[in-house]
């Protein structure tokens, strides 16, 4: 069976592209696991200093594919629980940049693959659609969690009450996307930002990662204390190290994450 993911190494920036371009890269069981796999691969990797997670062929990711579930009536709680959750906690939990290059259109579970990257760079043609209303379910795959936070409740709701299509100036003014680019410069314009973020303290990308998620929910006092807390560990690192002797000599950092 064809491998249904692509994985690319280029210096410091893990690529993994979805592979299931006749179908707009839906998802089915094999995919989730090989993604599921990478994803793993790409969090224990000290040689993986960014992920970019994009798709082949006309289509970020149109979600999960559907053929053949009407008939099975499978468990979706226990489908998510095996598959799709245990994608984005990593995503979403992993101490280095993640950015969604987004080709084309991102729908339903494709659309919060997405929004669980830390930094979306779209293509002109990019599309996103909370699709799940077209079918009668309930968006899933972390969207009510991360929707609400970057476009806020009522957006989500109408997003997701209507299914309309967002393309990507609008995704760009909601602030669903980091930026918008001309779709022929989607890949240079994705690699020169993971090749400058994996050149930086990665060290301290993950500790912000952490602080910026537990600032979403923890009231001030708390926020400062874990900050206090985070900011010990990162001033210990060697990469602080770097970054300071680089300023006093007055020369670019080398870091190297640590």
């Amino acid at each position: 069976m064809p491998e249904t993911i692509i994985v690319e190494h280029i210096g410091g920036v893990m690529t993994v592209t979805l592979n299931r371009p006749d179908v707009l890269n839906a998802v089915n069981d094999q995919l989730a696991h090989e993604l599921h796999e990478a994803l793993r691969q790409a969090a224990r990797e000290a040689a993986v200093r960014c992920l970019v997670l994009t798709g082949a062929g006309r289509g970020f990711c149109s979600g999960q594919d559907l053929r053949g579930r009407a008939e099975s009536r499978p468990s979706y709680r226990d489908h998510l629980r095996a598959t799709y959750n245990p994608i984005i906690l990593l995503l979403r939990t992993m101490e280095k940049p993640v950015i969604a290059s987004v080709n084309g259109v991102a729908a339903g579970a494709g659309m919060s693959l997405a929004l669980a990257a830390d930094l979306r760079v779209a293509s002109e043609r990019a599309s996103f659609i909370e699709v799940f209303s077209r079918v009668g379910l309930v968006p899933d795959s972390g969207s009510t969690h991360l929707l609400t936070r970057l476009v806020g409740l009522g957006k989500a709701l109408e997003l997701c009450y209507t299914a309309d299509p967002v393309d990507a100036q609008e995704a760009l003014r909601l602030g669903l996307v980091n930026r918008v680019v001309p779709h022929d410069e989607l890949n240079a314009a994705t690699g020169t930002l993971a090749a400058r973020l994996a050149a930086g303290p990665t060290k301290a990308y993950g500790l912000m990662k952490r602080a910026l998620t537990y600032g979403l929910h923890a009231p001030l006092d708390a926020a400062l204390e874990y900050e206090a807390h985070l900011q010990e560990i990162a001033g210990r690192s060697a990469d602080h190290g770097e970054g300071v002797a680089a300023f006093l000599e007055k020369r670019p950092p080398s870091f190297h994450g640590r």
